[in-house]
């Protein structure tokens, strides 16, 4: 959660100084980024690992 919250501040930022196609731009890619199978993949692993050390 606090890295969609910083992917999305920093989308922010950078949108607003380069403008609103620019900031289209910036989401898109990170939306296609975020949805792609191995980035899902990865996130899995990443949270039964994070998962298990919580369980300790």
């Amino acid at each position: 959660m606090k890295g969609f919250l910083l992917g999305a501040a920093v989308g922010y930022v950078l949108g607003a100084r380069a403008g609103r196609a620019r900031y289209d731009q910036l989401v898109r890619l990170y939306r296609k980024v975020a949805d792609h199978p191995a980035v899902q993949g990865l996130a899995g692993v990443v949270r039964a690992k994070v998962g298990l050390h919580e369980q300790v």
